[in-house]
């Protein structure tokens, strides 16, 4: 395959194409086919943002539909019924039946869009430019979803100071320590020299971070913490959103309502761009125009995302990835984890991860990833080191070719361990 266009002329920021160098020119379901018609399962699934599988029918129908019609393509915020539509959709399929009342705001196209924006009325709310986040996370890259995010390397890359944020321990990293009273401390405590926060934003599953669902009662404490001492909640749903915990949003297994909830990925349907911050309407305080951009409007991701919400619920898929992560975690027990004792693994619904730090990191776990896509599986990696295998299929991937990659892993795992003797 001819990839030599590539090396000349793109930047080398790129990293996904350097792990699996082929050119790929198809795909559908839960597989993508490179030029030469090699199939591949795709465990990568647009990290997240094709939780509906490749080319699903029902959703691209809506879309060429629209497309044939002339619908409008770009309208900045003007009013349209392709927005109307998936508004109503929105409301009436996925926050009334869950008790959530929120206003919808349009931001640019990617997730890191919705993280500034929610930043900015969370100071604007509040009065105060401090925000909290938890060690482990992943917000973005733009400069202040940047300052959230506590990966060395990406935050090496900023070339300026990142500012206004104090990182809090996660709960895995200390299991001794109650980092919600940790938390209550550093407001209480005239010493410790930590600003009092105008939102604290996280993730209920940290994925970039080495896939850890925080546990319900630690939600819950975070609610409660951030009530009593007037600070804004936002939940970063960009990436564990849209079904792929088990529920349509990730923070429903502990019962909390968000001030803000940061939604992009799949919301899209089918790998449109767009990103939503949801805001309590008390919350709601902005002027006309003081967050704006260009592609706040993405006209064709209002469809698909529309489609995509009808089909979501049609056909239960959160219930779908509930049921087959069940299938995952059950796998990883019973044929990888016996492969060498120092494997861990953790997950939630279709989002887990194998963890190999114990076996070498870094250079174990990218052995795993290119044997499996010399096997023709697509998988990535996350965490520390980048040290964790990281599961991330299509929710509606059929319950053999699930199958079909999860033994793929495995010989995956088996082949190295074996080079390591």
């Amino acid at each position: 395959m001819n990839t030599k266009t590539f090396d000349m002329y793109e930047s080398s920021v790129r990293s996904y194409c350097r792990h699996f160098p082929v050119v790929f020119n198809r795909a559908k379901g839960a597989f993508m086919y490179d030029e030469e018609g090699n199939r591949y399962l795709d465990f990568l699934c647009g990290a997240g943002a094709l939780n509906y599988g490749h080319n699903n029918d029902y959703i691209k129908e809506k879309l060429i539909a629209y497309l044939q019609n002339d619908g409008v393509l770009h309208a900045l915020d003007l009013h349209t019924p392709a927005k109307r539509e998936f508004l109503d959709a929105l409301e009436e399929k996925i926050l009334k039946p869950r008790g959530l009342n929120y206003r919808v705001m349009c931001c640019g196209p990617t997730g890191t869009n919705a993280i500034e924006a929610g930043l900015k009325l969370a100071r604007k709310v509040t009065g105060r430019s401090n925000v909290w986040a938890f060690m482990g996370c992943f917000h973005g890259m733009t400069l202040g979803s940047l300052s959230l995010t506590t990966e060395a390397y990406a935050r090496n890359a900023a070339g300026v100071t990142l500012e206004n944020c104090t990182h809090i321990p996660a709960p895995y990293m200390f299991p001794e320590l109650d980092v919600v009273a940790y938390m209550q401390r550093l407001l209480d405590d005239d010493h410790s020299g930590v600003e009092k926060p105008a939102a604290l934003v996280m993730e209920t599953v940290q994925a970039e971070g080495g896939i850890y669902p925080f546990a319900p009662e630690f939600l819950r404490g975070c609610r409660k913490f951030c009530d009593e001492n007037g600070i804004l909640l936002i939940i970063d749903d960009i990436q564990a959103g849209c079904g792929r915990t088990g529920t349509f949003f990730s923070f429903e297994r502990a019962g909390i309502k968000p001030d803000m909830v940061t939604v992009s990925k799949s919301i899209g349907g089918i790998g449109m761009p767009m990103s939503l911050l949801l805001i309590s309407p008390d919350e709601d305080i902005w002027k006309p125009a003081e967050h704006n951009g260009t592609f706040r409007g993405n006209q064709l991701a209002f469809v698909a995302g529309t489609a995509a919400i009808e089909y979501m619920v049609e056909h239960k898929l959160d219930q779908e990835a509930a049921r087959k992560g069940a299938m995952v975690d059950a796998f990883i027990r019973e044929e990888i984890l016996p492969l060498d004792k120092r494997l861990t693994h953790r997950g939630i619904g279709l989002i887990w991860g194998i963890d190999c730090q114990a076996l070498g990191g870094d250079p174990f776990s990218e052995a795993v990833v290119e044997a499996c896509f010399r096997k023709h599986l697509i998988v990535e990696r996350a965490g520390r080191n980048s040290c964790v295998v990281k599961l991330m299929p299509t929710l509606v991937i059929e319950d053999e070719d699930l199958m079909e990659g999860l033994r793929i892993l495995k010989e995956a795992f088996v082949e190295v361990l074996e080079s390591q003797k």
